[in-house]
């Protein structure tokens, strides 16, 4: 069952329209003022960073996408190439297959072809409340020689499949408990609604080192959810939430209010180098994309590789034309401003 869900889910990001409809991710609300003179070379950009340890030559990581099918091993290696080439990091999908019939576990393993990289595992935290525990972390983690853990939280995605898991109860506490015994970081992401500043107040104070706020505006879940639907009525209810969820753009702002301390990745819509550097200008420290990398997986790595590098070029433009030399310049930035309405 695992399998036919992945596959469908695969198949339907790479064929369907399943952006949201009306809803935006908010970036466009904002705008940076150009600065004509900024007295800089274009190469003098730093767009390096450190996290969780390892250091990145710009503020992207490949979003954790896929895994468990065939497919998804040649699309999560031309990814891990192409990070290993850029200097990215990279998250893979739900490990949950793997630990339910270890044989898939090769459709995640990219180490060999990327062995530098900052490498996440990934596995649902709703999974915590069905019988997993720290010693299914640690084999998520172990299974890839990952550096950190991703625990993603996907209340509504839940709801909107069949036989979805829906007890969220106590699972802050599951979520805490692992933060204390994993010898790895651990990130908490929705999956594509939104974190409040409520929500990252919580896994803050549990111990997480990193939340990704995965907001609205980009590849709707629901969307997904319903062309999957078995039947009118869950088409239905899945329509019905398809301008549900926190813009990304506010849900960074609100994650960083509640958590200022921990390691804040923006993801949900993020499209070009220009996303990348609102989002960090409104206090994001790195951002995460999916779905622009996904169809140049499936192509190749040189694929991969160029779409990461247009981002990278657009990032630094945007950095050169604000007179932000580095990354901590950038989120300091007093020339970004909210457009009049």
């Amino acid at each position: 069952m695992h399998q036919k869900r992945k596959a469908d889910h695969l198949r339907i990001s790479l064929e369907e329209d399943i952006q949201f409809e009306g809803l935006t991710t908010g970036f466009e609300r904002y705008q940076f003022i150009h600065q004509a003179l900024p007295e800089m070379e274009l190469k003098e950009v730093d767009l390096s960073l450190s996290l969780f340890g390892k250091r990145l030559e710009a503020p992207l990581i490949i979003s954790s996408m896929t895994g468990g099918i065939e497919p998804a091993e040649r699309i999560n290696r031309n990814l891990a190439r192409a990070a290993q080439k850029m200097g990215v990091a990279m998250g893979v999908g739900s490990l949950r297959p793997a630990i339910d019939a270890p044989s898939l576990a090769r459709t995640y393993q990219v180490r060999e072809v990327a062995p530098d990289i900052l490498l996440f595992a990934n596995l649902g935290a709703v999974q915590l409340n069905y019988g997993y525990g720290i010693e299914e972390c640690r084999r998520a983690v172990e299974m890839i020689e990952a550096d950190a853990l991703i625990l993603h939280l996907n209340p509504l995605q839940e709801c909107l499949q069949e036989r979805g898991n829906t007890n969220f109860s106590g699972l802050l506490a599951q979520i805490e408990k692992v933060c204390h015994h994993l010898a790895v970081p651990v990130m908490v992401k929705e999956v594509g609604w939104g974190i409040s500043e409520e929500v990252a107040r919580s896994l803050a104070q549990a111990g997480v080192a990193g939340i990704d706020v995965a907001g609205a505006g980009g590849t709707s879940w629901s969307e997904v959810e319903r062309y999957r639907a078995p039947n009118e009525a869950m088409k239905n209810i899945a329509a019905a939430f398809a301008q549900w969820g926190i813009p990304t753009a506010d849900s960074i702002r609100r994650a960083r209010k509640g958590a200022p301390e921990v390691a804040l990745i923006a993801s949900g819509g993020v499209r070009t180098g220009v996303d990348v550097a609102k989002a960090i200008a409104l206090g994001a420290d790195a951002a995460a994309l999916a779905t622009p990398l996904l169809k140049a997986a499936d192509a190749s790595c040189e694929a991969v590789v160029e779409k990461l590098h247009e981002i990278i070029q657009e990032l630094r433009i945007t950095s050169f034309c604000i007179g932000a030399r580095n990354l901590r310049e950038l989120k300091e930035t007093p020339h970004l401003r909210e457009r009049e309405p």
